[in-house]
């Protein structure tokens, strides 16, 4: 017998982990076995750079019946004229966006990091959209809420060609028809990333964005629950601003930006669509909601903060500054150790660093899709107030030059934490009662 590769071993390891712990991370979700099995076939092996009958290699005649199908799903599903399914993720996808509708130096204007933006957004300094284009950041009233006194201030002082709708660490609605009557003053092009809300939109449990936005982009892996990919929309509005944004969008993604598709992945894309179409789909993006609604709700109930008081989605974010100075990676860290995987991050104002934030993001997309309900998050959060009342004595030094020993030490002492692996055995009692995916 030959021996297995020891990286089947790994990725058994990988599913085990899965089974037995808790996935509290917003954006990460399980595909479904229709969704796998396509990634994992034949179309990994077939070049198609181009676009459907406008291929540069031969032997394409399937792919693009293929790709021609996925892009008629989305249309349908979010009513619009023009899609791109071809993006790799949604970083590429925002880019190819910007690349269409700006000129290197032209600005535009985001939501702040510290706000719950995405550093694609125009985070300046550090990433393409900030080096490239001028960027201005709008933030967060102090009820946490976006501040659009501020962004239509900054609009016309700044007068942007685009402005981006769109958030990777916000629990609230998105006010579509307000940053278009901004966008509107001043002549910018609008665009709404929904990346973590799709989903929702699809379910009807969020606005969308179509009436409302010249150009949408969504990653398809986090609340639309397909493969890691994204895809770019053009509304009717945006085609009559400028009829050929379509094909410029294609240009920019290829020759612009990539190469050939991932056509596995394209295939994914169409057959989550698909799954979305279904009445069960959106009984499942209300059952998100239920269920974050539901995990805010105990969080406060256990006497944990959270950022603007709860969650209108699918997201929500521990305030852990009423436990003591920069927690944030303390607890998102310790949390694992118990068997519930989340993610450290900042919160408005935040008063460490970035790098050892204040906060820990929470979401409900994953666990929905295993099956557990309003009862189950009940118990998650008090489970979280454990963890959090274990570990809240590490506070992290003020001298910057101690952190990172400290949290060398701290994380071998939590790993041997009699209490957090004792709640960890509890957790995976639970977890393997539900299965990773689950209509």
């Amino acid at each position: 017998m030959i021996k297995k590769d020891k990286i089947y071993e790994f990725i058994q390891q990988e599913t085990q982990r899965q089974i037995e712990m808790i996935g509290l991370i917003p954006s990460e979700n399980h595909i479904s076995s229709a969704v796998s099995e396509v990634l994992s076939c034949v179309l990994n092996s077939k070049y198609s750079e181009g676009y459907p009958s406008r291929r540069y290699y031969e032997g394409n005649q399937f792919v693009d019946k293929i790709e021609n199908e996925a892009r008629d799903r989305v249309k349908k599903l979010f009513e619009v004229p023009y899609v791109n399914v071809q993006p790799y993720s949604g970083s590429p996808a925002n880019s190819a966006i910007q690349f269409t509708l700006l000129e290197p130096g032209d600005t535009l204007m985001g939501l702040a990091l510290s706000g719950g933006g995405h550093l694609t957004h125009g985070h300046p300094k550090v990433t393409f959209s900030g080096k490239y284009y001028h960027s201005v950041q709008y933030g967060l009233t102090p009820q946490a809420r976006i501040d659009f006194v501020q962004l239509r201030e900054l609009a016309k002082k700044h007068q942007p060609k685009l402005i981006i709708a769109g958030t990777t660490a916000y629990p609230f609605t998105l006010e579509f028809d307000k940053f278009r009557e901004i966008a509107d003053e001043v002549g910018a092009w609008l665009m709404a990333d929904i990346s973590h809300i799709t989903g929702l939109v699809v379910a009807g449990e969020h606005p969308s964005p179509v009436p409302h936005v010249d150009v949408i982009m969504s990653t398809t892996h986090k609340t639309f629950r397909g493969p890691r990919g994204a895809m770019i929309m053009v509304t009717k509005r945006g085609l009559e601003r400028d009829p050929r944004l379509g094909e410029k969008i294609d240009a920019a993604i290829i020759p612009g930006l990539q190469g050939g598709p991932h056509n596995a992945t394209t295939a994914g894309i169409a057959i989550a669509a698909a799954e979305a179409m279904k009445p069960e789909f959106k009984q499942y993006g209300q059952q998100v909601v239920k269920n974050a609604q539901a995990l805010a709700r105990a969080l406060q109930d256990e006497g944990l903060k959270l950022v603007g008081d709860g969650t209108d989605n699918h997201l929500m974010l521990i305030d852990l500054t009423p436990q003591g100075f920069g927690l944030g990676t303390q607890v998102a860290f310790a949390m694992d150790v118990a068997g519930m995987y989340a993610n450290r991050n900042s919160i408005p104002h935040e008063s460490c660093s970035p790098f050892y934030p204040s906060g820990v993001r929470l979401g409900t997309p994953l666990v929905t899709t295993r099956g557990m309900k309003e009862k189950e998050m009940k118990q998650i959060a008090y489970w979280i107030s454990l963890v959090v009342e274990e570990v809240k004595k590490y506070e992290l030094p003020k001298e910057r030059i101690k952190r990172s020993i400290f949290i060398k030490e701290f994380r071998n002492k939590i790993l041997v934490n009699e209490k957090l692996l004792k709640i960890r055995q509890e957790v995976t009692t639970m977890a393997k009662k539900f299965p990773l995916f689950k209509w």
